[in-house]
């Protein structure tokens, strides 16, 4: 298993999380490929997006359906976002582009987590790294990173 994903399933099971990792048999760089190769909706994938707010790194938890208005997420947050470059998000959570986890994170981070996928009894996150997802559950999801509900979108 590769280091990013050891250290995904460690902070899932320090957690209280069972989810078991799932090998993908192709990378999944997109929510679209993600869920042709899980078998879902692409909804159902949960997108690990780096922003800074006011410069502070962020993590938003989009559904793979939704694409994050960063004026109207600023507006709610009371800050100006901006989509980290790869470089600040490999710094901000130690995974590359592409296998951002939602835990597991070499520095801790805000989390936010999109509301739409909380109507969902199941969805994908990514576990490290482009060939590798774990299922979960919107408030699971919540509950593991301390995440907060936002509408991430207009």
């Amino acid at each position: 298993m590769h280091p990013n994903t050891q250290r995904v399933v460690a902070a899932l099971r320090a957690a209280g999380c069972d989810a078991e990792v799932v090998e993908l048999t192709e990378p999944a760089r997109t929510a679209a490929e993600a869920a042709a190769l899980v078998g879902v909706t692409v909804g159902q994938i949960a997108n690990s997006l780096v922003f800074t707010a006011d410069g502070e790194p962020i993590l938003v938890m989009t559904s793979g359906a939704n694409r994050v208005d960063t004026a109207a997420l600023g507006e709610r947050l009371g800050a100006t976002i901006a989509r980290a470059d790869a470089d600040a998000v490999r710094a901000a959570t130690g995974f590359p582009i592409g296998g951002v986890a939602p835990v597991g994170h070499t520095t801790p981070l805000r989390v936010l987590v999109d509301e739409d996928l909380l109507g969902y009894d199941a969805i994908w996150a990514a576990a490290g790294t482009p060939h590798t997802v774990f299922p979960t559950s919107g408030a699971e999801l919540l509950r593991v990173t301390g995440g907060t509900p936002v509408r991430v979108t207009a």
